[in-house]
């Protein structure tokens, strides 16, 4: 059972980790990647950048690539996955993030990434980022939908053998923390715009992994916030 003191305080018994803009900072690289498909596409730059964040590349291209053929979008998707993986400068993990993974290591407590990005990105920007790689790792191969259905936190929690609802989800995009909420998960939105849906519906809203503390006994993880 996890209980919520006021917001003060969130108990549970593991962390599912969001990775682009929670743990890492990739924007620059996802927007340079995504910029020149919207010129390749003739597509508005704006739109597809106010599109994409928190999803898998795949619903993107989709959505981008209405009535285009299946080879046509695995080609692009294929040029877009070498893209980001082989672009990693200005890639740095957030403030926070290195020294929370450290703890959770050090205390034992069960974490994992659930990331809407492939393998070969999001273990080239973990690496770029010098930030541990979790022992779960929940990749869009992984899931047949993407956030922000539910599924990534799903598989993330039962691979970490906890319920849901025992998980604490971190987010930092909108689609991200609706896949949390409808996974069953609390969840804490952090660097997030003030006008991000769902954030009405989250347990905490912080600026900076740096404001998260921790105590940890008898399997039972207290999260108080500064």
């Amino acid at each position: 059972m996890i209980f919520i003191d006021g917001n003060s305080e969130l108990k549970g018994k593991g962390f599912l980790f969001d990775l682009d803009g929670t743990l890492v900072s990739s924007l620059a690289v996802v927007e340079r990647a995504w910029l020149g498909l919207a010129q390749r596409l003739n597509a508005d730059p704006q739109e597809v950048l106010d599109f994409i964040h928190g999803k898998q590349a795949i619903t993107s291209l989709r959505h981008f690539m209405k009535g285009r053929s299946d080879e046509e979008i695995k080609h692009e998707f294929d040029r877009l996955e070498q893209i980001e993986a082989s672009d990693t400068e200005g890639i740095v993990a957030l403030p926070g993030a290195i020294e929370l993974l450290n703890q959770l290591n050090t205390l034992s407590i069960p974490w994992a990434i659930v990331t809407s990005g492939t393998v070969p990105i999001a273990h080239a920007r973990c690496k770029a980022a010098g930030i541990p790689f979790p022992e779960v790792f929940i990749t869009a191969e992984l899931v047949a939908r993407g956030k922000p259905e539910p599924d990534a936190y799903l598989l993330g929690a039962q691979r970490l053998g906890l319920e849901p609802a025992h998980c604490i989800a971190v987010e930092d995009a909108a689609a991200g923390l609706a896949s949390g909420l409808a996974a069953g998960c609390q969840v804490i939105a952090v660097n997030v715009p003030a006008n991000t849906p769902e954030l009405a519906r989250v347990d905490k809203v912080l600026d900076s992994l740096e404001q998260i503390t921790l105590d940890y006994a008898d399997n039972i993880v207290r999260i108080q916030f500064r």
